[in-house]
């Protein structure tokens, strides 16, 4: 009996012994790692022996007739610049995700450029109501990102692995209320009108009323409004009654062209001014003829010159047949930002040397420390990541007699 036991006693020894040897084996093949790895594996080209860059974009919601113009410009860039032989000969391959029209959408998108589709950067997001939210998601995971069309204050200033090419709105606004004036030196009554549901339009209008105040004007009324309304009869009748000599709004292209076409109807006659919510050609549809006359300051100008600016106006132009508009060049700018400190970068070190989260601190330290001749004019960084650009202009919209086409006509 007792040999009995210590035969199976010892046949289970054995036994447990080539199951430890087995898993053992299995580990060191990676089918079931001991612990996680403790360095992060180099950077690869993915499958299509490419360079990921995260495009987040609000490719659907209020957002969208902003964010349709970054995505064009976006992709205009990427095949100018693969064109031109990418990163030292490797492509880069934009990855789009679409943030939505809120907070949420954008965090989401973040997170699956990030985690999922391990982008080397981030262009993006379309508002500065969701950068103030995805952006820190970017921050932790020390991942670069750069807004091309978060204008709000103190972008930024989010965290060292955030910038922009998008002037801020404090730089650029003040220009049209000086342009209306020499429109109109006898201007003295302002109404103003913004979303108050925005981070970019609430912080906007705060700029526009300094401004006003700064140049001796009347503010008579302050109306708000939401970027879903589609009703504005109550508070275009109230500032009409008013006789304002100015109507300043900020807003999107949605509802911003909605309150012009209502303004419009309900007889008002006077100049209105449109924050960068409304610089896209995308109102023509919404406020059509009555689009009329709209002043609207800008960051970029298609008769801006540079070889590049040229080379991007004329790739635009071949494909929507119209000019290109502001969003579209700043996406362009952003992904030029990238491709260039990429390729710095690669000069210095193959970046399929370097481990993906090093390559990504890198790259955020190459581009604060580049300067850039792009659409824009040649741009720089400040140490916070703050877009450096001298060159602003202000157009005015000038419909066609069919009320459906229009373009921006720079005053000088």
């Amino acid at each position: 009996m007792n040999k009995t036991v210590a035969s199976i006693v010892a046949r289970l020894l054995i036994f447990s012994s080539g199951l430890t040897a087995c898993n053992s084996s299995k580990s060191q093949l990676g089918e079931h790692p001991v612990s996680p790895k403790t360095t992060s594996p180099a950077f690869t080209y993915n499958s299509a022996t490419s360079v990921p860059l995260g495009a987040a974009f609000s490719q659907t919601s209020n957002y969208a007739l902003l964010a349709q113009e970054s995505v064009v410009g976006a992709k205009i860039a990427e095949k100018y610049f693969n064109d031109k032989g990418g990163i030292n000969g490797i492509p880069i391959k934009l990855v789009f995700q679409d943030t939505g029209g809120d907070e949420a959408g954008a965090i989401n998108a973040f997170q699956t450029l990030i985690n999922q589709d391990k982008v080397v950067g981030i262009v993006g997001p379309s508002a500065s109501q969701q950068a103030f939210s995805a952006d820190p998601i970017a921050e932790r995971a020390k991942v670069p990102v750069i807004g091309a069309s978060n204008t709000a204050p103190k972008i930024p200033e989010i965290g060292k692995y955030i910038t922009r090419i998008s002037a801020p709105v404090s730089l650029v606004a003040p220009n049209a209320i000086k342009a209306a004036l020499k429109l109109n030196p006898k201007l003295k009554k302002i109404a103003v009108f913004y979303a108050q549901n925005d981070a970019f339009t609430t912080s906007e209008t705060q700029i526009f009323q300094q401004a006003i105040k700064q140049q001796g004007l009347n503010i008579v009324t302050i109306q708000k409004f939401q970027t879903t309304d589609t009703d504005f009869q109550a508070q275009a009748g109230n500032a009409i009654n008013l006789q304002p000599d100015l109507i300043v709004i900020s807003g999107l292209a949605a509802d911003g062209g909605n309150l012009v076409r209502q303004l419009r109807e309900l007889g008002y006659k006077g100049l209105i001014i449109g924050g960068n919510g409304l610089n896209t050609s995308n109102i023509f549809s919404v406020c059509k003829k009555l689009c009329d006359g709209i002043i609207i300051a800008q960051a970029y100008s298609p008769e801006a010159p540079g070889a590049i600016n040229a080379a991007f106006r004329e790739a635009y132009v071949q494909q929507k047949k119209k000019e290109p508009p502001q969003f579209s060049a700043q996406a362009f700018t952003a992904v030029q930002v990238f491709v260039e400190a990429l390729k710095a970068l690669d000069t210095k070190t193959k970046l399929n040397r370097l481990p993906l989260d090093q390559l990504r601190t890198q790259l955020n330290q190459q581009i604060i420390a580049g300067k850039y001749n792009t659409p824009l004019g040649e741009i720089a960084f400040t140490s916070e990541g703050e877009v450096v650009q001298s060159q602003f202009y202000i157009a005015q919209i000038k419909m066609d007699a069919d009320g459906v086409n229009g373009q921006f006509t720079f005053l000088k």
